[in-house]
This record gives structure tokens, C-alpha cells and sequence, in this order.
């Protein structure tokens, strides 16, 4: 390969939506980083796994904030996060706000740490984020 020569990395679809599983998961949690770039490229680079795109991006941006609903929980009942009154008066619906930049982490976490059920939490999480991934995709033109 010549010094000017484009790179030879093969994007493919598994590792496209490997890469998206990933940058999903992790912009859920307490690391900062954004996975609608990522999900843009891989729908409009593999626009026939846009089902596939959308779920695992889906998946792992849920898994993440569930891990952020765990680290709350594990938080001692004497240290209430910012956001606890409003997650204590809305409840596990709160959550479809799961992936709004810099409240859906604060949220996550004040829904752990009030041992709101994990279950109607991680839906109406994953109800938000689907929701918000969908307004990705129609954005380039997926769906």
C-alpha cells in the first residue's frame, strides 16, 4: 500500500453493527459520547440492516442505562441524586426521557437509586430510545 493509498478497512455490516452495539451501550452510561453518528453511518452505509441497526442500537443503549439504574442502586439510601423528586412523582415513565443528553443519566440513576421496579423501567427506557433512534433513521432518510 503507498504512502497516499486510502486505508483498506472493510466496513462491513457485522462490524458496522458491532461497532453501533457498542457506541450504544457506552454513550448510555456515565462516559460521555453519542451514538446517532455512528447508527447514521451504519444505516446509510448498510441500509438493508437498518432493522438490525435499529434494535441493537436499541439494546445497548437500554442495557447502558440500566447499568446506570444499577450504579444508583447501589448508591446508600442517604444520598438522593438531583433528580429523585421528579423521578419519585413520574415514576418508571420518567424514563422515556432515558436518552435526553444530561438529564437521561441523572434519571437512570435516581431510578435506581429510588428501587423503582427494574422492569417497567428498562421499558419504558427502551421505549424512549427506540423512539429517538427512529428520528435518527428517518433523518437519513431509513424509515
Amino acid at each position: 500500500m503507498g504512502e497516499n493509498a486510502p486505508m483498506d478497512f472493510a466496513f462491513t455490516a457485522e462490524t458496522g453493527l458491532a461497532g453501533l452495539f457498542l457506541a450504544s451501550f457506552l454513550a448510555a452510561t456515565l462516559l460521555p459520547g453519542g451514538s446517532e453518528a455512528v447508527l447514521a453511518a451504519v444505516l446509510l452505509k448498510h441500509p438493508d440492516q437498518a432493522a438490525a441497526a435499529l434494535l441493537l442500537a436499541t439494546l445497548g443503549n437500554t442495557l447502558g442505562g440500566m447499568l446506570t439504574y444499577g450504579m444508583g442502586r447501589w448508591l446508600p439510601q442517604g444520598l438522593a441524586p438531583e433528580k429523585s423528586a421528579l423521578v419519585r412523582w413520574r415514576g418508571a415513565p420518567i424514563l422515556l426521557l432515558a436518552w435526553a443528553p444530561v438529564i437521561g443519566d441523572a434519571l437512570c440513576a435516581a431510578a435506581g437509586w429510588l428501587r423503582l421496579p427494574w422492569q417497567p423501567c428498562a421499558l419504558w427506557m427502551a421505549i424512549g430510545k427506540a423512539g429517538r433512534y427512529l428520528v435518527v433513521a428517518a433523518g437519513v432518510g431509513m424509515v
